[in-house]
C-alpha cells in the first residue's frame, strides 16, 4: 500500500473501520470534500450533520449536493463544531474533522485550540460504541502547532479501556506535513 496523505489516510481508516454509517459528522465542512465522501458511505437511511462557522463554506458544501440525483439527508448547520451537542441528538457512527483555515480564504478564520478541543469532549458524548473520531491537524499557519499539540494531549489523556487512539504522521518530511488522529471507542 502507498504511503497516504492525510485526507486520504482519514477516508481510508473511515472506509476500512466504521462498522455503521447511519449518523455520520463533518465538524468542518468547509469546501465539503470529507461531506461527499461521507455521503458515499451512508446507509440509506442515515444522516450527515455538515458543520461550518463560515457560510461560503456551508455554500461550498451545499453546492456539491444541488444535483436531483443526491437524496441524501443532510444537516448543514452554520456554527461552532464546539455546540455538536446542541444539533447531534442522535449517537454518531463516525465524525471527522479537518482543522486549519478553508483553503483560498482568509487564514485568520480558522479552527483554534480551545474550541477544537471543546468540540472534541463534547463529540465523545455523542459518539456511539464502536464510532469513530478521525482529525486531519495541519500545523503550519499560526496557531496550527499549538492545536495540534492541544489534540494530541487530549487524546492520549482518553481513558484506553474506552478509547483507541491512533497518530498518523511523516517524520521525515521537511515541511509539516498534516497529521491524523484516530480515536475509535470500544464497544460491547
Amino acid at each position: 500500500m502507498e504511503l497516504m496523505q492525510g485526507v486520504e489516510f482519514s477516508h481510508w481508516i473511515f472506509s476500512n473501520f466504521l462498522e455503521q454509517n447511519k449518523v455520520l459528522v463533518d465538524a468542518t465542512c468547509g469546501r465539503g470534500k470529507d461531506t461527499l465522501f461521507l455521503s458515499k458511505h451512508l446507509d440509506a437511511d442515515g444522516k450527515i450533520y455538515a458543520f461550518d462557522i463560515q457560510k461560503e463554506a456551508i455554500k461550498i458544501t451545499k453546492d456539491k449536493f444541488a444535483s436531483p440525483d443526491k437524496k441524501i439527508e443532510i444537516e448543514f448547520i452554520q456554527d461552532d463544531h464546539q455546540k455538536i451537542a446542541e444539533y447531534v441528538n442522535k449517537k454518531a457512527d463516525g465524525i471527522i474533522y479537518n482543522l486549519g483555515f478553508l483553503p483560498g480564504s482568509d487564514k485568520n478564520i480558522k479552527t483554534e485550540k480551545e474550541t477544537t478541543v471543546n468540540s472534541l469532549n463534547k463529540a465523545l458524548d455523542v459518539l456511539a460504541d464502536k464510532g469513530l473520531i478521525v482529525l486531519v491537524s495541519y500545523s503550519e499557519h499560526p496557531g496550527g502547532q499549538e492545536e495540534k499539540e492541544a489534540v494530541l494531549d487530549f487524546a492520549a489523556d482518553l481513558d484506553y479501556k474506552i478509547y483507541n487512539v491512533l497518530h498518523y504522521n511523516f517524520i521525515n518530511q521537511k515541511k509539516n506535513p498534516p497529521e491524523v488522529i484516530v480515536i475509535k471507542k470500544r464497544g460491547e
